[in-house]
Parts: C-alpha cells; structure tokens; sequence
C-alpha cells in the first residue's frame, strides 16, 4: 500500500478507478429510484459521495474527495444532455461548466503529487477534531461540499430538463461564468509562478495585488453566472440561486477564514490584508 501511494502514476490510476466506480455506483442508483428527477439525482449523487468517502477512509487520505468539486457538475450536466436535442442556452451551458470542470481539474491534477499528500486543512482539522474527525471527514469535508455543488448544478439541469432558452440577459452570465473560470484560471497559473519563484512572503503581482483571493472570487461568481442565466429566462425558478447562495456562504464561513488564518502568522499580514482586499478590488 506504502509504494502504491508513493507512486504518481500509481496514484492517479487509483484515483480514476475510485471515481469511475463512484460515477457508475451514481448512475446505476439514478437508474433505480422512482423519485423526482431532482430527488433521484440528489440520493445518486450522496451515494458516489459515499462511495469516495470509503475510499478516502482505505487510503487514508481525505483529498481523495479533492477532483469530487470539479468532475461532479460536468458529468451530471452532461448525463442528462445525452439524447436530447440541445438548444443554444444548453450547448452555453455545458460548455461553460465543462470548462470550469476542465480547468479546475488540470489544476488539481498540476498540484496532485500522490496519495501520501492530504490537503493542510483536512490535516488541521484532524489535528483540532481528535476522536471526532471522522464524523467531520465524512459531513463536512465530504457530504457539504456535494450538497453545494449539487445545489449549483441543478439550475442548469433544470434548463435542459425544460429545454429553456436563451435571452439576451442568460447569455450576458453565461459570458460572465466563462469569463470568471478564466480568471481563476489566470489566478492559479500566477501562484504556481509565485511558489516555483517566492521572493516575498505574500504574491502581490498580477490579480494577487487586486485580490487575496481571486480564485475564490472567481468560483463564486462562475455559479452565480450559471445560477442567473437560468433565472432570466426562467424567473419563477429564482430558488434555484439557492445553491450559489450556499457556495458563497461556505466560501465566505470557511475557505477564505482557513486560509487567511493560514496566512496570519506570518509577518507583515496585517498590513497586507489591509491594502489588499479580500475579494474585489474596491476601496471603503
């Protein structure tokens, strides 16, 4: 187990297999329940979570969940696409969560050294929780994040499902979505620059100087765009925004805290935070 885990290549086939079995486990679940589409899909989506869970526990190491946030949405959307007739808002839509799920998955697989690397936080957490990381591993660390994806995900199924259409205001989001995989993707790209070359304690160059996280920025408003483009050619669906509401509440509750906590005991951090923003650029 030891040298499997050790292995890059090893690791990544473990991995593939781990998500082709969660993906076929999801399907399979989908195919079997009598339920609301919506419903069915929730109950197929909590049973792959499931299934990468217990793989998680075998290995050890809780980032085997890690590529779940990027390969879930693509592949539902892209499951209820088959054999339908796309119009133009459904051809927008998949290619804008596909390349949002692209992208974000090159970026894991870029930092992904092999199954014996467990992301910081999950070790923090291990460390903070004791006896009780398990329960924490399994609800907060796995099953919330799919909640919210899901959550983000389900208006654009929805808009295949009824075969909505495209307006004038769903391509205007649409563009935005894109346009904001593509910044985090620029983002990404210049903290890679910045690890592989550190000459100062915090990145301040390139959208770093505008933002401490324009990633994350970037990620809330890729589901707001999918979430509003729905919501403009469908308005009595606006609950549907229920999911990008519940991504930037974990965003705003977790990740940015965590990582600004990270940050913190370094030198200097207060007045960085203080002339960088959290996430717009925006002076008080």
């Amino acid at each position: 187990m030891r040298k499997l885990k050790e292995s890059r290549a090893l690791s990544f086939a473990v991995i593939a297999i781990i998500y082709i079995i969660a993906t076929v486990a999801g399907v399979a679940i989908y195919r079997m329940l009598d339920l609301s589409w919506w419903l069915s899909l929730l109950v197929a989506d909590i049973a792959a979570t499931v299934v990468t869970f217990v793989f998680s526990v075998i290995f050890g190491n809780a980032s085997v969940y890690d590529p779940y946030w990027s390969v879930q949405p693509p592949v539902i959307l892209i499951a209820f696409a088959v054999g339908k007739d796309l119009n133009f808002l459904g051809v927008m839509l998949i290619f804008a969560v596909s390349f949002w799920g692209i992208r974000l998955t090159a970026n894991w697989a870029y930092t992904f050294g092999n199954l014996t690397h467990q992301d910081w936080r999950y070790t923090m957490l291990h460390e903070q929780t004791g006896v009780f990381y398990p329960i924490i591993n399994f609800v907060g660390i796995h099953m919330v994040p799919t909640l919210v994806v899901y959550g983000c995900i389900l208006p654009a199924v929805y808009a295949l499902r009824e075969g909505l259409t495209a307006n004038a205001g769903s391509i205007f989001f649409l563009c935005l979505s894109v346009a904001s995989a593509t910044m985090q993707g620029i983002a990404d790209i210049e903290m890679h620059k910045y690890q592989h070359n550190r000459t100062t304690k915090f990145i301040r160059t390139g959208l770093w100087k505008y933002s401490r996280h324009p990633n994350y920025l970037g990620e809330i408003l890729m589901w707001w765009g999918v979430a509003l483009a729905v919501v403009c050619t469908a308005p009595e669906a606006f609950y549907l925004c229920a999911g990008a509401v519940a991504n930037t509440v974990l965003f705003f509750s977790v990740s940015i805290p965590m990582a600004d906590g990270r940050q913190s005991h370094k030198e200097g951090f207060a007045e960085y935070k203080k002339q960088t923003r959290m996430l717009l650029p925006i002076k008080k």
